[in-house]
C-alpha cells in the first residue's frame, strides 16, 4: 500500500504546542508505560511516528490521541525527556482544528489574540444588547432609573429565548465537527466494516463516558477522575438548568434556604469555584506533569469558569439583599462572561474536548467490536 506523505505536517503540528521530536529515539518506552494502551490502540509512539513521517491522513483518521488522558507516565518514563504526553495534547489541538470546517479553532489555538479577541467581541455584543433592551423596554429617566425598584422578572422572558439561541449556536457547530470526526476516523481506508447494529449496541459507552468519564478511573492518576467528575457534574447541571428550567431557576421569588433551587445553585457554584481555582493554582505551580506546559487556551477556560461562578453568586447575593439595580449590572456582567464562553469555548476551544473524547472512546469500542466479529468469523471458517 502506498502512503502519501506531507512534509508540512510536523511544522504545522508544532504551531499548536510543545512537540519535541529531535531527541525521540522511537524506543517505545512511552507506549509501554501507558495503562490505557491495548492491541487496538497504541500511543503515543505511533502518533509521534505518523507526525514524523508526514502521514497526515493516518493521523487524522486515528482515534488514539483522544484515548490518552495525559496522566504523565509516558513523559516521566521517556529517557530523552521529549514530553510525549504534551505531544499528544498538541496533536489533540491540531485535530480539533481539522474537525472544524470554519477554521476558527486553528486561529484560536495558534493565537491568543484571536481567542481573547473573540471572547471580548461577544462580551461587548451581549452588553450592547442588554443596554439596548433597557433603553427600549424600561422607560425611566436617569433619576428614576436610580431610585425606582427594578425587579428582574421583566428580563427573564427575553433571556429564555436568548439562552435557547445561545445554546443552539455552539450545539450546531460542535455536532457538525463531531460528524467530521466520525467521517475522518470511521470512513478511512483501514477501518473495519461496521454494521449499524454495532453503533446502537455501544451507545451506552458514549453516554457513560460523556456523563461520567469512567475511563479516567483506568488512568494512573486516580484523583483526577474525582476532580473532573465534579467539574463535569457542575457544568452539566448548570447547562441543563439554564436550557430546560431557566424560568424556574431565574425568578424574583425569594426561596427559603432549604429549597432545592438554592442548593442546586450552591453546588454548581462550589464545583466551578473549587475546580477552576485548583486548575489555575496547579498550572501556576507546574508541579504536575499535565500542567508543566500552559498555553493561553489552557488558562482562559479555568479563568472563565472562575468568573462565571463569582458573577453568578454575585447576582444571587445582590438579589437576596434587595439591591435590584446592582443585580441588573451583575447579571449583565454574568451574561457577558457566560455567553462568549459557550459560543467560543464549547465548539472551538478547550471545552470541545467534552464531546471529542467520549465520541472517540465510543467509536473505538465500535471498531473493536466489529474487528472482533471479523476475527471470530475467520476463526470459524478456518475450523470448518
Amino acid at each position: 500500500m502506498k502512503f502519501k506523505t506531507d512534509s508540512k505536517l510536523l511544522p504545522e503540528i508544532k504551531k499548536y504546542g510543545n512537540f519535541d521530536t529531535n531527541a525521540c529515539l522511537q524506543c517505545g518506552s512511552c507506549t509501554i508505560s501507558c495503562e490505557l494502551v491495548n492491541e487496538q490502540s497504541s500511543f503515543p509512539r505511533k502518533i509521534i511516528r505518523y507526525s514524523l513521517l508526514g502521514l497526515k491522513r493516518q493521523l487524522k483518521s486515528s482515534l488514539d490521541p483522544w484515548l490518552c488522558y495525559y496522566c504523565g507516565d509516558c513523559s516521566n518514563t521517556c529517557p530523552r525527556q521529549t514530553e510525549p504526553g504534551e505531544a499528544m495534547m498538541t496533536v489533540r489541538r491540531y485535530l480539533t482544528a481539522q474537525y472544524d470546517w470554519t477554521g476558527l479553532s486553528a486561529k484560536i489555538y495558534k493565537s491568543k489574540y484571536w481567542e481573547i479577541g473573540s471572547l471580548l467581541f461577544f462580551a461587548l455584543v451581549v452588553l450592547g444588547l442588554v443596554v439596548y433592551y433597557h433603553l427600549v423596554n424600561v422607560e425611566l429617566d436617569y433619576e428614576s432609573f436610580i431610585t425606582t425598584p427594578m425587579p428582574m422578572q421583566h428580563m427573564f422572558g427575553l433571556i429564555s429565548t436568548f439562552t435557547t439561541v445561545v445554546f443552539l449556536i455552539p450545539l450546531f457547530f460542535i455536532l457538525t465537527f463531531g460528524l467530521r470526526m466520525y467521517w475522518f476516523t470511521m470512513k478511512n481506508y483501514d477501518s473495519p466494516k461496521v454494521a449499524p447494529y454495532y453503533y446502537l449496541v455501544e451507545l451506552k459507552t458514549f453516554f457513560l463516558q460523556i456523563f461520567v468519564q469512567k475511563r479516567f478511573k483506568d488512568c494512573s492518576v486516580k484523583n483526577r477522575w474525582i476532580k473532573h467528575l465534579l467539574l463535569a457534574t457542575g457544568c452539566g447541571i448548570m447547562m441543563c438548568v439554564k436550557f430546560f428550567f431557566l424560568q424556574w431557576f431565574q425568578t424574583d421569588e425569594i426561596y427559603p434556604v432549604y429549597h432545592p433551587q438554592r442548593w442546586i445553585g450552591y453546588f454548581c457554584f462550589g464545583a466551578l469555584l473549587y475546580t477552576s481555582i485548583e486548575i489555575l493554582v496547579s498550572r501556576i505551580r507546574k508541579k504536575e506533569e499535565i500542567h508543566k506546559f500552559s498555553r493561553s487556551s489552557d488558562l482562559v477556560f479555568p479563568i472563565l469558569l472562575l468568573l462565571t461562578a463569582l458573577s453568578g453568586i454575585a447576582v444571587h447575593v445582590f438579589r437576596y439583599l434587595g439591591m435590584e439595580l446592582t443585580t441588573h449590572f451583575a447579571y449583565a456582567i454574568h451574561l457577558a462572561i457566560v455567553v462568549p464562553m459557550l459560543i467560543i469555548e464549547i465548539p472551538f476551544g478547550k471545552l470541545s474536548h467534552m464531546l471529542y473524547r467520549p465520541l472517540a472512546i465510543y467509536l473505538q469500542k465500535v471498531k473493536e467490536r466489529a474487528l472482533q466479529i471479523e476475527i471470530n468469523k475467520e476463526s470459524i471458517l478456518e475450523n470448518v
